[in-house]
């Protein structure tokens, strides 16, 4: 959902770059689990507010800079069971990561390393023999298959 990119004030106030549609989605969660890899931890959200592209947030039981510059570079995240449901064809990021991705021959490109938005579309990195960009438009992406962990995309071999 977003990582703390370090403290804001000397009252123990943090600074996070949200991964959310909106910086204004991450505010609407009352409980944020901060850490990495496997290791998290579940903090109240006493208050945040978006402030430009960042938001702040003052969490419970963090009271000076101190302790908020320790969580920088932590990572931000939800319950799966808290965020809202997707529409049709819809999907979170977190859900095509990993998936593997077929060409309309059946070639196996690659698998989904991460995506990137770019402003003008979401964009894929796949990794395979060769990294490969591939735009995550409705042209380009014919079928999406979390149960079977296939992408399906229009995209030559050579592209």
């Amino acid at each position: 959902m977003g990582r703390v990119t370090g403290p804001f004030g000397v009252l123990g106030w943090i600074k996070v770059h949200p991964y959310t549609e909106t910086p204004a989605s991450l505010t609407r969660y009352g409980r944020w689990w901060l850490g990495s890899n496997a290791s998290y931890a579940e903090h109240e959200v006493v208050q945040s507010r978006v402030h430009g592209t960042q938001v702040l947030a003052k969490l419970a039981g963090i009271d000076d800079r101190d302790q908020a510059s320790r969580l920088k570079g932590q990572w931000v995240a939800v319950p799966r069971a808290a965020l809202p449901g997707t529409a049709e064809d819809e999907y979170y990021w977190v859900d095509l990561i990993g998936l593997t991705v077929v060409n309309t021959e059946g070639i196996r490109l690659g698998t989904v390393r991460e995506l990137l938005e770019t402003g003008a579309n979401d964009v894929l990195v796949v990794e395979g023999e060769r990294e490969r960009l591939i735009p995550f438009i409705r042209q380009v992406i014919l079928d999406v298959d979390l149960a079977g962990g296939t992408l399906r995309v229009d995209w030559g071999v050579d592209y």
